[in-house]
C-alpha cells in the first residue's frame, strides 16, 4: 500500500492510532492473562477468535467473494496458523511476563525479514536480537530464571507469525478483509476444541463479558486503527513505532498483573526493540502484530 501525501496533523494521528493499537493489543492480552483462571489459555483462546470470527464475519461478508481451490488452500493453511498462533501466545503469557513473551515473538518476522537479507548491517541486528534472547534463557543459577517451557510456547509463537506473514501473503489475494474473517474463522476449528476440552462445564457471565472485550481490545479496535494508519504512513515508521510492543506489554503487565521484570530482563528486551527497530529503518517490511493476532 502506498501511502496517501499526508500532513504533519495527520502524520500525528496515524502514528498515535498505531501506538493506542499496540496499546490496545496489550491490554487484550493482560485481561486474557487475567481470565486463565475461569476458562484456561485454550478457552480464552476459543472465545477470542469465535467472538472475533462474528465481528469479521459481519464486517467483510466473505461470503460475496469467489476463489479459486488455490486460494482456498491458502486460507486454510493461513486460518490454521492464526489458531496455532493464538494459542502458543496465550500458553506463553500463562509462564512468563507478557512483556518478555511479545519480545520473544517479535523474532518470529525478524527472522522472516533477516532471512532474505543482503546486507551486513541486518545481521549486526539479528546478532543483537539473539543476545537478547540469549539473556533470556534460564541458564543454571540465574536469578529469577523464566520458565523454559514459557520460553518454548513464545518461540513456537514466534515461528507461527512468520508463517502466518507467509501464509497471509497468498491469502490476502482474495482481499485483506476477505482472508482475515475466513482466516478466523478456520482458527476457531483450531482453538475450540481445545477451549471445549480444558474449559469448565459453564462460564460466569462476567467471564464471557471479558471475553468480548479481549477481542474487542485484541483484534477489532486495533485492526481498524492499523489500516488506516498504514494507509498514511511509510511502512518503515510503522514498524518502528510497532516495534514498541514488547516495552508496551511490559508496562501493562506491571500496571494490570504486577509483572515485574528484572534489569537484565529489560535490558533483554530494549536489545530485541532495537534490532527490530532496525531492521524498520532500514526500509525492511514492518515486523507489526498481525492483526488477527489480528485481526488477533
Amino acid at each position: 500500500m502506498t501511502p496517501r501525501p499526508t500532513t504533519d496533523r495527520t502524520a500525528l494521528f496515524a502514528g498515535l492510532s498505531i501506538i493506542v493499537a499496540q496499546t490496545s493489543i496489550n491490554l487484550g492480552a493482560a485481561f486474557a492473562k487475567s481470565l486463565f483462571p475461569l476458562a484456561g489459555p485454550e478457552g480464552v483462546a476459543a472465545l477470542r477468535t469465535t467472538i472475533s470470527a462474528v465481528i469479521l464475519l459481519a464486517i467483510a461478508r466473505p461470503w460475496r467473494a469467489r476463489m479459486t481451490g488455490r486460494q482456498l488452500r491458502w486460507l486454510l493453511l493461513y486460518g490454521l496458523v492464526l489458531g496455532g498462533m493464538n494459542l502458543m501466545i496465550y500458553w506463553a503469557i500463562r509462564r512468563i511476563p507478557i512483556g518478555i513473551a511479545v519480545a520473544i515473538e517479535i523474532c518470529g518476522p525478524l527472522s522472516l525479514v533477516l532471512a532474505t537479507s543482503r546486507s551486513v548491517k541486518d545481521f549486526l541486528w539479528l546478532a543483537l536480537a539473539l543476545s537478547g534472547m540469549a539473556l533470556l534463557i534460564p541458564w543454571e543459577g540465574s536469578a529469577q530464571a523464566l520458565d523454559p517451557i514459557g520460553i518454548l510456547f513464545a518461540l513456537g509463537a514466534a515461528t507461527c507469525w512468520a508463517l502466518y506473514i507467509l501464509c497471509g501473503r497468498r491469502a490476502s489475494e482474495v482481499g485483506g478483509s476477505t482472508a482475515v474473517s475466513i482466516g478466523m474463522i478456520v482458527a476457531c476449528f483450531v482453538t475450540v476444541p481445545f477451549g471445549l476440552a480444558s474449559a469448565p462445564a459453564s462460564l460466569p457471565l462476567h467471564a464471557l463479558a471479558l471475553g468480548a472485550v479481549v477481542a474487542v481490545l485484541s483484534s477489532a479496535l486495533p485492526y481498524v486503527l492499523e489500516m488506516r494508519a498504514m494507509g498514511q504512513l511509510p511502512s518503515r515508521i510503522v514498524g518502528l513505532l510497532s516495534s514498541m510492543a514488547p516495552a508496551l506489554g511490559a508496562i501493562i503487565g506491571y500496571l494490570v498483573l504486577d509483572e515485574r521484570l528484572t534489569g537484565l530482563q529489560w535490558l533483554a528486551v530494549a536489545m530485541m526493540i532495537s534490532a527490530s527497530a532496525g531492521c524498520s529503518l532500514a526500509s525492511r517490511p514492518p515486523v507489526s502484530r498481525p492483526r488477527d493476532d489480528v485481526m488477533a
